[in-house]
């Protein structure tokens, strides 16, 4: 009942201010004042403020908010452990049972992604992919002291 009357004295509030608003030949200001004035009305009448009202007040609805949060906390604790168990290398602390299953590689890999220590097969052509360390940045560089930098 107090939501309804706050509502409906807002609106008329808000129609007051339209009809200012219009006196002062601003049609397109009052008309979008009016519109936003009229939308608490119509919540209510629609019986979306009655059903927000009653879910505010409602003890069990703050007991569902309180045990989604509860089972967000759990989730993002156990991802936090999971995270810290990893460590920096990036695989799990204790390894599974049985033999470790060698990395996949893609079939046509360059040398980089084969991983030290494995050499890609001799074609007797060099491979262009694999550049030196002095010409990486060298378009980079070139590009800089064109514009000045």
């Amino acid at each position: 009942m107090l939501a309804e009357t706050i509502c409906s004295a807002v609106s008329a509030a808000g129609l007051g201010i339209a009809a200012l608003t219009a006196y002062r030949r601003r049609f397109l200001a009052a008309t979008r004042i009016a519109a936003y004035s009229l939308v608490p009305v119509a919540l209510v009448m629609t019986g979306i403020v009655e059903w927000i009202s009653g879910m505010v007040f409602n003890p069990t609805v703050w007991a569902g908010f309180g045990l989604l949060g509860l089972a967000w906390l759990l989730l993002a604790t156990t991802r936090a452990v999971e995270r810290r168990r990893l460590g920096a290398s990036g695989k799990p602390a204790k390894a599974a049972k049985g033999s470790p299953a060698p990395e996949a590689v893609a079939p046509a890999a360059s040398a980089p992604s084969l991983g030290p220590g494995a050499r890609p097969e001799p074609t007797g052509r060099k491979n262009p992919q694999v550049a030196a360390p002095a010409d990486d940045f060298s378009d980079i560089e070139a590009i800089l002291k064109k514009h000045g930098i």
